[in-house]
């Protein structure tokens, strides 16, 4: 059982602060720090590093993956691979993170420097995903999983809205790609940084090992709903591109007959 800690006297607000948000007290209340710091506002610690939240978002961005795969594998007990992984994409995409975020006051307490937020309104769901790393770290998962699905989702996301919503582009991808046994795949290809220190992305998706299409944008999945979207025109208006991907296929899409070629064009 966990113990009922006292709240110290100095600094006390930064711990309602995160009460108010999140529904506990922090005991490491450094690590929420950090996951509010962006990397504009970077702080250079004892030791001499410089601490901002870029690698507790890579942590939470993984940990919120698998928190939500946890909850849709055990709702959905007879759903497919396919439509799990495309309704978790339509649950953590990147505007769905920035709207929560700014619903739950994380754009007025996070730490930022940059002045244009024109292009960069990602920072608060990257913020988001930097917090649920911070809870994983200082409360475990259980906590983790309990703050995802009590205070992001139950509250913030209808799934039954979400399962009506259009498909993002990179869920349509790769949902196609597992029904017809073709692998899709993203990656990195460059990044880099604009006039107002805001980070770029550019990448690009391999289809059946072939590359089909490269997109650029200011979060890494941004750059891959681009890449995605050239992707699908590309596949939607080219017959023999569909043929020469069946035809690099296992044998059990090798048999697909004429008909169902025409009618992944159709479904993509």
């Amino acid at each position: 059982m966990r113990k009922v800690r006292a709240i110290p006297h100095k600094g006390k607000e930064p711990y309602f602060s995160f009460y108010r948000m999140l529904g506990f007290y922090p005991d490491r209340i450094d690590l929420y720090q950090e996951a509010l710091t962006h990397r504009s506002s970077s702080i250079r610690s004892n030791s001499g590093k410089w601490v901002n939240n870029e690698r507790l978002e890579f942590l939470g961005d993984a940990i919120l993956d698998a928190i939500v795969a946890d909850i849709l594998y055990k709702k959905f007990e007879n759903k497919k691979e396919g439509f799990l992984t495309s309704t978790r994409s339509r649950i953590v995409q990147r505007e769905t993170l920035n709207k929560i975020a700014i619903e739950i006051g994380i754009d007025k307490i996070i730490t930022s420097s940059t002045r244009n937020l024109a292009h960069n309104t990602n920072i608060y769901g990257d913020a988001l995903e930097a917090l649920i790393g911070a809870i994983y770290l200082d409360q475990g998962y259980r906590v983790a999983k309990s703050f995802v699905f009590e205070t992001l989702i139950k509250q913030h996301i209808n799934i039954d809205t979400v399962l009506k919503s259009e498909v993002d582009f990179k869920s349509r991808l790769i949902e196609w790609g597992q029904k017809y046994k073709i692998d899709v795949g993203f990656e990195v290809t460059d990044s880099s940084y604009d006039e107002q220190n805001n980070p770029i992305f550019e990448s690009r998706v391999i289809v059946g090992g072939m590359d089909l299409g490269s997109g650029k944008g200011y979060s890494k999945k941004e750059s891959h709903q681009k890449a995605a979207k050239k992707a699908i025109k590309k596949l939607r208006n080219d017959n023999e591109l569909l043929e020469k991907l069946f035809e690099k296929g296992n044998s059990e899409s090798s048999e697909t007959s004429g008909q169902e070629e025409e009618n992944v064009q159709i479904e993509i």
